[in-house]
């Protein structure tokens, strides 16, 4: 059996390491769930319950409460310390005092891949940036069509396999310097081997520049 070639736990362990700054540095995450959101505008959803799978500090859930005033929210992700750092103070104090906070989303630490959460019981997952940290997003996949209700939908981005070509091709040592990215016809054919149906997938290019 071959070594995993994504260490989910030290994933997990950088992650909570820059928990307390990263909404200073995830602009790239967050430009991508934009560009997720207006395609909501698209579908016809009104759920009751939302899972965001790999939420993080909970970047995602503004928008989604926003767009579903009336949803239960339930934010999962591997590092608690980033559920943590995503949490605000007022939040803390009102459910102290037993005022307000009715609709504040819930966060659990936990694997994408052994989902704690009933089957059939969440109307939309959303994903922004989770697949790729994965060594095998099956699994993922595959918890995420246990826990939709039939006719739920499965909304996700991750990134593609010409995502940091241009720092693979600066090595010549024959060795891999980032992780690997799985195509989306191939991430089509899990979905349709988890069960899901008419699965829509679509291909950006968002080029960062930098001065220095």
């Amino acid at each position: 059996m071959s070594a995993a070639f994504v260490d989910r736990q030290q994933v997990g362990r950088r992650f909570s390491r820059v928990a307390a700054s990263y909404d200073r540095a995830d602009f790239f995450a967050r430009e991508v769930d934009r560009r997720m959101q207006d395609r909501l505008d698209y579908v016809k959803l009104a759920p009751q319950h939302i899972l965001d799978l790999g939420c993080s500090r909970g970047g995602s859930f503004a928008a989604l409460s926003a767009r579903y005033p009336e949803a239960r929210l339930v934010g999962l992700d591997l590092s608690a310390e980033m559920l943590q750092a995503g949490r605000s103070p007022r939040a803390g104090w009102q459910r102290w005092l037993g005022i307000g906070g009715a609709n504040e989303p819930a966060r659990l630490a936990a694997d994408a891949a052994q989902l704690p959460i009933k089957s059939r019981s969440t109307a939309l997952v959303w994903s922004n940036l989770l697949l790729h940290w994965l060594d095998d997003p099956l699994p993922a996949l595959a918890e995420a069509h246990r826990v939709l209700e039939v006719g739920g939908l499965l909304m996700f981005s991750t990134l593609g396999p010409d995502s940091l070509k241009e720092l693979r091709g600066a090595f010549g040592d024959g060795y891999a310097h980032t992780q690997r990215f799985i195509d989306m016809h191939d991430l089509g054919d899990m979905l349709v081997g988890c069960g899901f149906a008419d699965p829509v997938m679509d291909m950006e290019v968002i080029t960062l520049t930098y001065d220095d």
